[in-house]
């Protein structure tokens, strides 16, 4: 799954504490570190890393907590020592490391009293699609936005990440506070309006699935919680007045389990979504392909208990082979869930929808929608939208030791699926695809196919990544088609093609025609630019807007497809929390619109996106006042 990072699980990290009692060990300078372990990736141009120069403008403790805990973990913890982390870290960015940094920062709010009355009661954007059934889509009285207001819209601040360089998870807004969370770990509450910090939470390992927030009865009592989970596989509970943790669990075992995919409430469950990095792991050429099966876990929300388990292969992963290397095949194995899941409360069904196997033989639950029964936990019924398709991301790279002998193309059925009612009262529930096809299937038939429209040409980064948005009436689709400079996804001096990807296209829902259509943004006069629209589109009663990888967030007239707004990300900013802030690509995440005000996540570095660590809130400018005549 090319979209997940490159993470493994492991045993306790180093911290600082230990880093004297490591001082016997045998440590290489940091410029000998980084010229043996990193220098490759990082002083080459690979697309996917952040170049030498992005590191060198990093607090020295994010790179140090990036190796110990975070996305070079793999790296840092069994190729590197404690002192030899603190060396490269300090030889990157010039300065000594100081031991007490960490991701808290200022501009705290003052002290408030517990909220009360209805949770919901007031705007609210709740998790990845705006509710259980993902349509991306907020009305009128949730939006508080206009169509003629929104070419109005400005910045009102910019909140920065500290010493990150990726921004990818997508905001909550509930009660007047938004929740969102980061790469470091470091999950925040903050004042939707004003940016003031509320309390900070330590998570395990990045966080990438928005959160969500619900009621729960705990004993006696109903408590307020916020959910997410992370990448190391470990999903959290804690009270949304606070940050205080009231349970943690590990969701999966497995050595590279991520959550990546939001959660959602339904049924009294906790869904949880599960995938892993071992189709990346796959690459390397002394790894064992493969035993992970994507998977659907319902979790108690107050306990955090297991209640049920349903694996999208149902065949446990056995040996089939061995690969050139004369290291075992298995499987099998993948279909995994990076998405969140969709759920169907008339018929009481949740909608997943699954990736490519990452070993054979094949399984018809592979790029596929699957519709399982919330009481009985039985998968009712799929739809496939390509059969056969098993690729790892060995398939990408030059010697393919462990690319099966007839790969797919990699058409994970990636997006949420979207669940929706059309005028005349008939549901369709929308898939879309990395082949580049958007499926309308009918619920109520067992996923019978409606219509079907293709829309792109497809691939690793291609097709339709994170999802369209619906309001009813019609579906609007961001078109990826990302492309690169080399087919060996790690080739060093790999680079991002300018000139390839983007677009908007909005279908009728109804039987699937094109209602119009808007080009990407040219990227020719920016460095490391590409035009793809991987991020997830949002739509409001009179708009659509849409994110691209060259930085740009554009609002669009639903309508007709006239450009009513566009806003370049890809920049410095000052930032209310006094980090260092730089806005960068618009990938996996789309805009959360609520109470008059556009929020958006701002900057990655993987993949040659242009890297950036802001959440930046929009809104027209505050109307004079009035003189009395």
């Amino acid at each position: 799954m090319l979209r997940l990072s490159f993470i493994l699980r492991l045993s306790l990290p180093l911290t600082v504490g230990l880093w004297g009692g490591l001082a016997h060990a045998v440590a290489r300078s940091g410029a000998a570190v980084y010229a043996t372990e990193c220098a490759a990736c990082h002083s080459s141009g690979a697309a996917h890393a952040p170049s030498r120069a992005t590191l060198a403008g990093l607090p020295n403790g994010a790179i140090v907590r990036a190796l110990e805990t975070g996305v070079m973990r793999v790296v840092g913890n069994f190729k590197l020592n404690g002192p030899e982390r603190m060396a490269v870290a300090e030889y990157l960015t010039g300065k000594a490391l100081d031991p007490s940094w960490n991701t808290q920062t200022v501009h705290g709010c003052a002290p408030a009293p517990p909220s009360t009355g209805e949770l919901f009661a007031g705007p609210h954007w709740n998790g990845w699609g705006n509710g259980p059934h993902n349509q991306r889509f907020q009305d009128a009285a949730q939006a508080r936005l206009a169509p003629a207001d929104v070419g109005r819209l400005e910045l009102q601040w910019a909140f920065a990440f500290p010493g990150e360089t990726i921004a990818e998870a997508q905001p909550s807004i509930v009660a007047g506070r938004l929740f969102v969370g980061s790469r470091s770990g470091a999950v925040y509450a903050l004042d939707a309006k004003s940016a003031c910090v509320h309390w900070t939470y330590q998570a395990d390992a990045p966080v990438k699935n928005s959160v969500v927030l619900g009621e729960v009865k705990i004993g006696s009592a109903v408590r307020r919680l916020a959910f997410f989970g992370d990448l190391a596989g470990n999903a959290y509970a804690v009270a949304s007045e606070d940050g205080a943790l009231v349970w943690r669990r590990k969701v999966d075992d497995f050595r590279s389990a991520a959550l990546t995919g939001s959660f959602i409430l339904a049924a009294g469950q906790l869904l949880v979504p599960l995938t892993a990095n071992e189709s990346t792991d796959a690459a390397a050429r002394d790894a064992v392909c493969c035993v992970f099966r994507g998977s659907v876990v319902a979790l108690d929300p107050a306990t955090g208990a297991e209640l049920w388990r349903r694996y999208t292969v149902a065949e446990v992963p056995a040996k089939t082979g061995e690969n050139a290397q004369g290291n075992a095949i298995f499987g099998p194995a993948g279909a995994t869930i990076w998405s969140a899941p969709t759920f169907d409360e008339r018929a009481q069904m949740v909608y997943v929808g699954t990736g490519e196997n990452s070993s054979g033989p094949a399984t018809p639950t592979s790029d596929a929608i699957l519709a399982i029964d919330i009481k009985t936990t039985t998968i009712k019924w799929i739809y496939q939208g390509y059969a056969g398709d098993v690729w790892n991301m060995s398939c990408g790279t030059a010697d393919k030791v462990n690319c099966p002998q007839d790969p797919g193309p990699d058409y994970d059925m990636g997006s949420s699926p979207s669940l929706t009612t059309l005028a005349d009262g008939r549901r369709v529930l929308l898939a879309a695809q990395k082949s580049g096809l958007v499926h309308a299937l009918d619920p109520d038939a067992a996923g019978k196919l409606l219509w079907q429209r293709q829309l792109a040409k497809g691939g690793v980064l291609g097709g339709i990544e994170w999802g369209p948005a619906t309001d009813g009436q019609n579906v609007y689709v961001a078109i990826a088609d990302m492309r690169w400079s080399s087919h060996d996804l790690l080739d060093p001096k790999l680079g991002v093609d300018p000139r390839a990807g983007g677009g908007l296209v909005a279908l009728a829902l109804s039987d699937g025609h094109i209602v119009w259509q808007a080009p990407a943004i040219a990227c020719t006069n920016r460095v490391g630019c590409s035009p793809a629209q991987t991020a997830a589109v949002t739509a409001i009663p009179g708009a659509v807007f849409a994110g691209s990888v060259s930085g740009h967030l554009r609002a669009f007239d639903s309508a007709t497809g006239a450009v009513l707004w566009t806003y370049d990300t890809a920049r410095d900013f000052d930032t209310v929390n006094g980090a260092k802030g730089r806005g960068g690509a618009l990938d996996a995440t789309g805009p959360v619109v609520v109470d008059g005000w556009v929020y958006v996540v701002s900057g990655y570095s993987k993949w040659g996106g242009l890297p950036g660590n802001v959440l930046l809130a929009f809104a027209p400018p505050r109307q004079p006042a009035q003189t009395p005549p």
